[in-house]
């Protein structure tokens, strides 16, 4: 009995998470394409990290249906982002546009992968000049000489 309790109720709350989600009817197929578009690059205002597709907010709710409307009402994609992003700032972007306020913002991986192949760049060759052999002297000085001298003329006596 009680696994059907529990079968019952996961039912019921499966069937609540479907009817959550809303149903958009749209007049022509390339509206539908584009609507999917924008919803997966335009960002959720209040989550974190979430685009308007996948935010189950209610400011998500209503942005999405926005969208719909201005797709219904003739509006290309660019406007319809200009329109969002006049209201919410360039936040609302999930890939904002290259100018003088984020050129930094695009440039900086770039200029840290540089800089990263510039640190392996210098610590293979600091390594490798350390490893290579140092060129030696073969001549001993004098002193040296003698030295060398009298230790083997010890050794040869023990």
């Amino acid at each position: 009995m009680r696994g059907l309790g529990f079968a019952v109720l996961s039912l019921l709350l499966a069937n609540m998470a479907v009817a959550s989600t809303a149903v958009v009817e749209f007049s022509d197929e390339s509206l539908r394409i584009r609507y999917q578009q924008l919803v997966q690059e335009l960002r959720c205002p209040k989550c974190q990290n979430q685009n308007l597709a996948d935010s189950n907010s209610p400011i998500s709710e209503d942005l999405r249906a926005q969208v719909h409307r201005l797709l219904e009402e003739g509006m290309s994609d660019r406007e319809i982002k200009n329109y969002l992003k006049s209201r919410y700032s360039e936040f609302i972007l999930y890939r904002p546009e290259v100018n003088q306020n984020t050129w930094l913002l695009w440039a900086a991986p770039v200029v840290f992968l540089l800089f990263g192949l510039w640190v392996l760049y210098r610590l293979y060759f600091n390594r490798s000049s350390s490893d290579m052999p140092v060129e030696q002297n073969d001549q001993l000085s004098s002193v040296d000489q003698q030295r060398l001298d009298q230790l083997l003329r010890n050794k040869d006596k023990q």
